[in-house]
């Protein structure tokens, strides 16, 4: 959830460590800090935004070419500049950043409280400061590997010492962190994103790995200590992919490159009126002997996963259910060997549905993933991966990743369905028809904008609002609410529209904002008539209904109209304007859109 970046090399690391944290301010921070190396280590941080750090070392004379930076999202006490990144040992030879979770930091802290240690934070983070320090004897590298081994949780750590000061240490467990390779010296990072101003290069730490940086070599010791390869990548997307590119906001500017994303998704997987998965490896009989699918993830890429139950279900006659993936576990599922289970992830490194899919591994399920990130740690543990190729997405509320991960669901469908035997190759190209069509009906919907902008600023000042639908509908008014409180804070909610008179109704009262979704001919009538009840309440609706709809839309006070689509993939059409009116509204309520309080764009923690 938080931000790393280090630097070793020949230049001064101030500027770049502070350029770094400030491409990873889209993952969601309270606090920031650096600490550079040498003889004697030298740590800078505070709370608030990075410009607070930048404005107190703007006048400093800071000639390092070693250091490592943090922003922190807080977990573990209140963001303060005492719990800011970077936590240095008693001694003040040892700084440590850290994302994730160390779960059994409370007895590690008594222990060495014991031992006469004093803490200054109220982190899990300060106890692997106090443990180099602890297991150190001469050798820099044992002591990281000691202290690596006394860790219980989900970590990934950069680390200098003054008893190596022109030397990084960097480790991986259940957290992403990459090496990026450049002319004048490597660099550390949380996300391939701080990289690019510098390289394209980088590669990629597996779980366990702990990494020996100096300014020209990188050595990769497995948890056995034992020296390793990793391969050496390429980014492939463009830089300016993770700039604005003349938008206000990069969510604003993923909501418009949604027809081009989902374009990405589809196009090398639609060949000669087929879906082709070549990523896919299982065999007739693993198909043949398939039961039930599960699908688990968190949050939008959830109201992903009950999108793709219903258009599994219609498609391939499985049983399907969707799991939160923190709840997956816990819940002692019934999933063995007949069970496919398929992991929804943007970044692949979600801590939630990582568990999940090691739960259902464990179980002898096949493990699909849905992903966005290449080498990520939910696509090399799967069995089999999709990638979405969405290219970067920036914003924490995601947009097009939700609308990938759609296409994804829907391509799934169609190929396991003709596998199966229960689609014809008419079927299959009826449906492909439609997808090559979905880009462009997707590009349609945006251009409902100028009609949502005044509706945005007629309704900013609600402070409630209730999103309904039925079935697909439904899935996409959870998505619609979610994003509404994401990032303008106000309390919203989804219902499935029948259930409004087992009780929400009496929420409902003069003024209550109700969106409702009707985009599905065939329920379409019925949530009609859930309007009709709020609206004798007192409530104001906003209707998404298809063009050419039979339904009287006339009891709304208003209606957006969107491009038809075949009804199993309307979920990826108005779904637009949901995104399109939160944005605006957030917008006119002055929030902050792009970095929403208390939200991180990917969640390591569970």
């Amino acid at each position: 959830m938080c931000g790393i970046v280090g630097y070793v090399g020949t230049k001064a690391a101030t500027p770049i460590l502070l350029d770094g944290l400030a491409k990873l301010e889209y993952r969601g921070y309270d606090s920031a800090g650096i600490a550079l190396g040498g003889n004697c280590l030298a740590v800078h941080k505070a709370s608030g935004r990075l410009s607070v750090l930048e404005h107190a070392l703007s006048a400093r004379s800071l000639p390092q070419t070693v250091g490592i930076g943090h922003t922190r999202w807080a977990t573990h006490g209140a963001p303060t500049d005492q719990n800011a990144h970077p936590h240095v040992s008693g001694d003040g030879r040892f700084a440590v950043v850290h994302n994730g979770i160390i779960e059994n930091y409370t007895a590690l802290k008594r222990q060495l409280e014991n031992q006469g240690v004093s803490f200054v934070s109220q982190t899990d983070t300060e106890v692997i400061a106090h443990l180099l320090q602890h297991h150190f004897d001469g050798d820099l590298r044992t002591a990281v590997h000691r202290t690596v081994a006394d860790l219980h949780g989900a970590f990934a750590l950069g680390i200098v010492s003054s008893h190596a000061p022109d030397e990084l240490f960097a480790v991986r467990q259940a957290s992403p962190l990459v090496i990026g390779l450049c002319h004048h010296g490597v660099l550390l990072a949380s996300d391939v994103t701080a990289l690019l101003p510098y390289t394209r290069r980088y590669l990629s730490l597996n779980d366990g790995d702990v990494a020996h940086i100096t300014r020209d070599n990188v050595t990769v010791f497995d948890r056995d200590d034992h020296v390793v390869d990793r391969p050496v990548n390429e980014v492939t997307w463009n830089v300016e992919s993770a700039q604005k590119g003349g938008y206000d906001h990069f969510m604003l500017k993923e909501i418009h490159e949604q027809p081009a994303a989902v374009w990405a998704t589809l196009s090398p997987r639609l060949q000669n009126g087929r879906v082709v998965l070549d990523s896919v490896t299982f065999t007739d009989e693993q198909l043949a002997a398939l039961r039930r699918i599960h699908i688990v993830a968190c949050g939008s890429s959830y109201h992903v996963g009950l999108v793709g139950k219903t258009v599994l279900e219609t498609l391939t006659g499985i049983p399907v259910e969707t799991d939160l993936a923190s709840e997956f576990r816990y819940r002692d599922p019934l999933v063995d060997t007949s069970s496919l289970v398929i992991v929804i992830s943007q970044s692949g490194e979600t801590a939630d549905t990582l568990a999940a899919l090691r739960e259902a591994k464990a179980r002898g399920a096949r493990v699909l993933s849905v992903v966005n990130v290449v080498g990520s740690s939910i696509a090399s543990e799967s069995d089999d991966v999709l990638y979405t190729w969405a290219g970067p997405e920036i914003s924490v509320a995601t947009t097009k990743a939700y609308s990938t991960q759609l296409a994804m669901m829907y391509l799934l469908a169609v190929y396991l369905g003709e596998r199966l035997g229960l689609l014809s190759a008419a079927d299959c190209q009826a449906l492909i028809a439609e997808l090559t069509d979905l880009p462009e009906k997707i590009r349609l919907a945006l251009l409902s904008a100028p009609h949502l902008q005044p509706l945005a600023e007629w309704y900013q000042h609600r402070e409630h609002a209730y999103f309904i639908g039925r079935g697909l509908d439904y899935a996409v008014a959870m998505e619609g609410s979610l994003k509404l409180k994401e990032i303008s804070y106000i309390h919203s909610e989804a219902y499935a529209a029948g259930e409004l008179k087992h009780g929400t109704i009496s929420l409902i009262e003069k003024g209550t904002l109700v969106v409702a979704s009707a985009c599905v001919d065939a329920v379409a009538g019925k949530t009609l008539s859930n309007v009709q009840e709020v609206k004798a309440r007192g409530a104001e609706t906003i209707l998404l209904v298809s063009e050419g709809t039979s339904a009287d839309t006339a009891v709304a006070d208003h209606v957006i109209t969107l491009p038809r689509i075949h009804p199993l993939f309307a979920a990826s059409v108005e779904v637009i304007p949901l995104q399109l009116f939160s944005y605006y509204l957030a917008l006119d309520r002055g929030c902050e859109i792009d970095t929403p309080r208390n939200l991180a764009k990917s969640v390591t923690v569970e």
